[in-house]
């Protein structure tokens, strides 16, 4: 491998990450968020030739998954995620501290 070459799984890394922080349900608004904002980034930058149809097809489908994660972090998490379980187990704790 060349000096300075990284692998791909690598290069990846932060994006898979955020992937999977969003299936997994822990701090999902800012990983929807830079998801987001890599795919606009994505969309603008390599898929702007609107003259090729195949290129106009993935920019749309970048524009619609940025979309997505736009609803996703407007929203947050689900309720089958650790966000929603660390919230449930963690309100009877704080709700008898304000009664005492």
């Amino acid at each position: 491998m060349a000096s300075g070459a990284r692998p791909i799984a690598s290069r990846n890394q932060p994006f898979a990450s955020g992937g999977l922080l969003l299936v997994v349900g822990y701090r999902v608004r800012p990983a929807a968020l830079a998801l987001a904002a890599f795919s606009l980034a994505t969309a603008v930058s390599f898929h702007s030739n609107f003259a090729d149809q195949n290129q106009m097809i993935h920019f749309l489908k970048n524009v619609m998954m940025a979309g997505g994660l736009l609803q996703i972090a407007a929203f947050g998490a689900g309720a089958i995620s650790i966000e929603q379980w660390r919230r449930k187990s963690a309100a009877p704790s704080v709700a008898a501290a304000i009664k005492a």
